[in-house]
């Protein structure tokens, strides 16, 4: 079946045109102005016609975690797609490793759960490989170096259920772990860290190309009698081949340091994530996760004695509004943070509309509010 959405708004690169988007067996078959046959067609006119939104660090939203059983996972990811994030990275925090590890099981489950409607990507670990200087929210009592017969056990199980990694580079001195993590294709990230430059060089040598929210539990310039090192932050905006990842509720940095990012970085080397609590979409405003407790207030989540975020309660379409009413950020340049660079870290055949594309595309209006969701070309 052939389906063609039309829009007076299609986002094409750093541009809007008008015309038509004609889907066919999942891909983006063309784009432009000419008339073709079709089945079905649905008119968006007036509405923003966006490739979908990928979040690679999301830790649940709709009151359901990513580290629950399969339903949580599948009602969390759809609680997500609702807002337009069409492929998804449900990220597993620091815990024993024996339960991150049951984690992958039930991610298998849900994954071939049909009531799962979004791209269901693969796993991101966030820990326990991390630095306890830097643990933020991260429990520290869950905290160790990389334990190799734990490590490759798991990922030689887990198949392509495990597709990013956030690990603390000064842990892994030699890159062992890193060097592990590329020669089975899983994305090696740097956070909650509390690396010097050079322990970055290392870790880029061994294939780690993305830094997990930057500013947020990552190192800076420091001095050791009177010479200064650089840290995680500068290494990223040293070395070009470094992705930068960036929570953007407003919350975490404020909108002129996300404006400094962007341009020291450069738009193709910074994707956007929610990195959203299961407290994302609810009412709650206090409580205890993996024995953190906290409290919401002020639009985010913080430990309960205020000393740092926790988290943020965000969700992709109000990441986009921070970009553009916050930021500044056209719409084009907004949705690419987070939906064309991501999709190359992963090397997805997602995040722009073009033909031989998935088609996964959103409509949004001018608030910002997801109206229609297409999964590789199914209408959610």
């Amino acid at each position: 079946m052939i389906t063609r959405l039309k829009s007076d708004r299609i986002i094409i690169g750093e541009g809007l045109v008008s015309g038509y988007v004609y889907l066919e067996n999942s891909l983006i078959r063309y784009v432009g102005k000419e008339e073709h046959p079709y089945d079905t067609q649905e008119d968006l006119s007036g509405q923003y016609l966006s490739p979908g939104m990928i979040d690679l660090h999301t830790h649940g939203g709709g009151g359901h975690e990513f580290f629950g059983g399969a339903q949580d996972i599948v009602e969390g990811c759809n609680f997500h797609l609702a807002h337009g994030t069409t492929s998804i990275c449900p990220t597993i925090s620091a815990a024993p490793f024996e339960v991150m590890a049951k984690s992958v099981q039930q991610a298998a489950k849900a994954k071939r759960d049909s009531r799962l409607k979004s791209n269901f990507l693969g796993l991101h670990f966030e820990g326990p490989y991390l630095s306890a200087k830097q643990c933020g929210a991260q429990c520290p009592d869950f905290i160790t170096p990389p334990i190799p017969e734990q490590y490759e056990k798991l990922i030689e199980e887990a198949g392509d259920l495990i597709v990013r990694w956030t690990f603390a580079p000064e842990n892994d001195p030699e890159g062992s772990f890193c060097r592990y993590l590329s020669a089975h294709h899983i994305l090696a990230s740097a956070g909650h860290t509390d690396a010097t430059g050079e322990e970055m060089d290392v870790a880029m040598r061994c294939g780690c190309s993305l830094v997990t929210h930057l500013y947020s539990c990552t190192s800076t310039v420091t001095r050791d009698h009177g010479f200064r090192r650089l840290g995680v932050i500068e290494h990223a905006f040293l070395h070009d081949e470094m992705t930068a990842e960036i929570i953007g509720d407003g919350k975490h940095l404020p909108p002129e340091l996300i404006r400094l990012i962007l341009k020291v970085k450069g738009e193709d080397r910074v994707t956007l994530c929610t990195d959203s609590l299961a407290l994302a979409g609810t009412a709650v405003t206090s409580g205890e996760t993996l024995g953190t407790a906290f409290i919401i207030e002020d639009g985010v989540c913080k430990l309960k004695d205020r000393s740092a975020f926790a988290g943020s309660i965000a969700t992709a379409d109000r990441i986009m509004e921070v970009m553009v009413r916050e930021v500044g950020l056209p719409v084009c340049k907004a949705v690419k943070l987070m939906s064309d660079n991501p999709a190359k870290l992963l090397n997805l055949n997602k995040g722009q509309i073009m033909p031989g594309m998935d088609a996964d595309i959103i409509s949004f209006d001018d608030q910002f509010h997801v109206h229609t969701v297409y999964v590789m070309g199914e209408k959610i």
